[in-house]
């Protein structure tokens, strides 16, 4: 028998007592003004992390207005889609806007539930879902304060409380430190890359439209098609499934039906060997198709790169555009706001430096290799890591599943 389940027997053999989150809860009404916060105590939604404990810093700090302030030990929920999944346990006081929900805890109940257990509850699957469920909107679905302030909460007594808290606390330590390991990694991978991949005048450079035969774009919905409708069996990637190296599907890919599909590929033609490359938004992300795509298709914005292979190794090309100098060159042609693009009359401007076709399959053999340890979520780290976070989850949801104290008659 673990420790904690000796703990639920001794304290809490009849199971325990579940409550509304409004009876131990309120959200906050307080105000801070914007001159007041700074990167370190302003926290967006863009923030947030994904249900994960940490410090958080944010990249913008709004310069006027009042906004919700946030003590230490309250937790922070993204409200609204696609951030509901976000959720942060305060480390300092500070402000936030309208987009997140800070949640504290009454006082009447400060001695009776921690801190940390209620925030591994509001980061679980149980909850999420819950959120989801209720969430109200068209284009940018928030949550319902009201109907969450409804949400089930179990109150075990504060020693089963504390041994969750410690092996949860355990099992993130963990993820942090392969996270770490992995970051480290990958950011030796990307400084071998660059050393690999740079020319000088020893080698011809040529202008990325003379080395490609054709450069075209995916469909958005507008008038042409629907997301998500019950026949839509096929993937809708957009720039969030490029992944550096490959395209990855995720339970909240958008899907098309098979109308849609057709109707995109006989704009986008995709076939092995070519290029995804993220033109609008996030800028410069990339994909290499290796198998023949029959489930799936881009939308308007992720560009489809056609290499002239008998000049240029496609997956040698993928290397380079994601190489620092390359970037430099992509960033300098960047246009638009707030929303920026680089248009594809400017993308094939962009210089490419052309060795041998010999010595650009030996740079792509040994690149290979470093990518699959850095990047590849079938082996090595990235691998550990998945199965970590994996591992967690069920713990989590496990450990959090408590039989319900029977009313009384």
């Amino acid at each position: 028998m673990s420790r904690i389940d000796e703990l639920i027997q001794q304290l809490c053999p009849d199971g325990v007592e579940y409550k509304p989150l409004e009876k131990i809860t309120y959200y906050s009404s307080e105000r801070v003004a914007a001159s007041t916060l700074t990167a370190q105590n302003y926290i967006g939604v863009d923030n947030l992390l994904p249900n994960k404990k940490g410090k958080t810093i944010s990249e913008y700090v709004p310069s006027n207005g009042n906004f919700i302030k946030y003590r230490r030990n309250n937790i922070l929920i993204g409200n609204i889609r696609p951030y509901l999944k976000k959720i942060w346990l305060a480390t300092h006081d500070g402000g936030t806007n309208g987009d997140v929900l800070v949640i504290c805890i009454a006082k009447e109940y400060e001695l009776q539930i921690i801190p940390d257990f209620l925030y591994y509850l509001l980061s679980s699957d149980d909850f999420f879902y819950y959120d989801m469920q209720y969430a109200k909107g068209a284009k940018m679905p928030r949550g319902n304060k009201n109907i969450i302030m409804e949400y089930q909460v179990p109150v075990p007594p504060l020693p089963v409380q504390e041994e969750i808290v410690r092996i949860l606390d355990k099992f993130t330590a963990l993820e942090a430190e392969l996270e770490a390991e992995l970051e480290a990694r990958r950011k030796q991978y990307e400084f071998y890359r660059d050393q690999l991949l740079t020319f000088g005048d020893e080698v011809e450079w040529k202008p990325l439209g003379e080395i490609i035969i054709s450069l075209k774009t995916g469909l958005n919905p507008r008038k042409n098609f629907n997301l998500n409708t019950p026949d839509a069996n096929n993937y809708y990637v957009t720039v969030r499934e490029l992944n550096g190296t490959s395209v990855v599907f995720y339970d909240k890919t958008d899907r098309i039906n098979d109308d849609a599909l057709r109707l995109i590929n006989n704009r986008s033609k995709l076939e092995i060997g070519d290029l995804l490359f993220s033109g609008t938004g996030t800028i410069g992300r990339t994909a290499f198709i290796s198998e023949n795509p029959v489930n799936w298709n881009i939308k308007e914005g992720v560009y489809v790169i056609k290499p002239q292979q008998e000049k240029i190794n496609p997956k040698y090309l993928l290397y380079i555009l994601n190489t620092t100098k390359i970037r430099q060159q992509i960033d300098n042609k960047v246009v638009g706001s707030p929303v920026s693009s680089i248009p594809m009359a400017e993308l094939k401007k962009i210089y490419i430096p052309l060795p041998p076709l010999a010595e650009q399959e030996r740079i792509v053999a040994i690149l290979d290799k470093f990518d699959a340890l850095a990047n590849d979520i079938s082996s090595g780290l990235p691998a550990e890591l998945e199965m970590r976070r994996k591992q967690y989850e069920y713990y989590r949801d496990r450990l959090l599943t408590f039989k319900p104290l029977a009313k009384e008659a």
